[in-house]
């Protein structure tokens, strides 16, 4: 992917210089909250989910509400930062084919922020934290990174290569469209109206979504930029893999229970992210009147 010396976003918040919260025990909501609740939360919205705090925030039995940041300028990553300077370069692009999108529909894209952070961090959703992955809060409509994923993605999830950090990072800008079109407030006001059952499969075509939403952009995105090399299309399919939730059950377990499912199939990942990028069309990407 031939990403240097284009254009970054001013859109990038860097927090990593204020040491995170720092401290110990970590009260969110109304309840304090154990490990043993976290890592049932970190399991249950691993990577990738549109909104991991809401998971800490039903199973503490409260709120997990936190004053959104202020919106005064942004704080840039220093320049010579490459990991930095490459996610504000593919933020920046994601604006761009976003902002055309809209327009073309009649509408106004508003661009999200890019949170970079460590450890822990507070958003309007809760408290942030690294072992979460990378999440949306719509509360704020920032997006929450801490870059090191991106090693974790390589080392330890079998999926390298710059093409597949920028899977990850369109996944989560989707979220935020998704955010803007109205769909995340319809599905959250399903919460406790529905089974769990009914609400994972709800949370699937979500994720699905956002991963066709992130085939759209590559779609527009290498139309307009032919940024793209041999490979990088396979870089982002195998991410797409990798983090199924078949294959991170498997892993983890040795057993794939499906009616658990939050995030869909590693070849329903792969799937609805071809989609995307072969039609380049929002309207190929409804994934709630789909059968999957």
């Amino acid at each position: 992917m031939k990403w240097e010396g284009e254009e970054q976003s001013r859109n990038v918040e860097d927090r990593r210089g204020a040491g995170g919260l720092g401290g110990g025990g970590r009260r969110i909501g109304g309840r304090g909250m154990g490990i043993g609740t976290i890592v049932v939360a970190l399991v249950a919205g691993w990577i990738f989910g549109i909104n991991p705090l809401t998971v800490l925030g039903l199973l503490s039995g409260g709120e997990t509400a936190a004053p959104v940041a202020s919106e005064g300028p942004a704080r840039p990553p220093p320049a010579e930062d490459r990991a930095a300077m490459f996610a504000s370069t593919v933020l920046r692009n994601t604006e761009q084919v976003w902002g055309q999108v809209f327009k073309a529909a009649g509408g106004t894209y508003r661009e999200p922020r890019m949170v970079l952070f460590r450890g822990f961090t507070p958003t309007a959703c809760g408290t942030g934290q690294s072992a979460m992955g990378p999440f949306y809060c719509p509360g704020d409509q920032r997006v929450y990174f801490d870059l090191d994923f991106f090693d974790t993605l390589a080392q330890r999830m079998g999926a390298p290569g710059d093409f597949a950090q920028a899977y990850v990072i369109a996944h989560e800008v989707g979220h935020h469209v998704q955010n803007l079109m109205g769909i995340t407030g319809k599905v959250d006001a399903q919460r406790g109206r529905v089974s769990q059952a009914q609400m994972n499969a709800l949370s699937v075509r979500v994720e699905l979504q956002a991963d066709c939403l992130a085939g759209v952009w590559a779609h527009h995105s290498q139309q307009g930029k032919g940024w793209l090399e041999r490979g990088d299309v396979e870089e982002a399919m195998n991410a797409a893999a990798q983090i199924g939730d078949d294959h991170l059950q498997r892993q983890s377990s040795g057993t794939v229970r499906p009616e658990s499912f939050t995030h869909g199939s590693s070849q329903q990942r792969m799937t609805w992210f071809k989609r995307g990028l072969d039609s380049g069309s929002l309207a190929q990407c409804n994934t709630f009147d789909a059968r999957l």
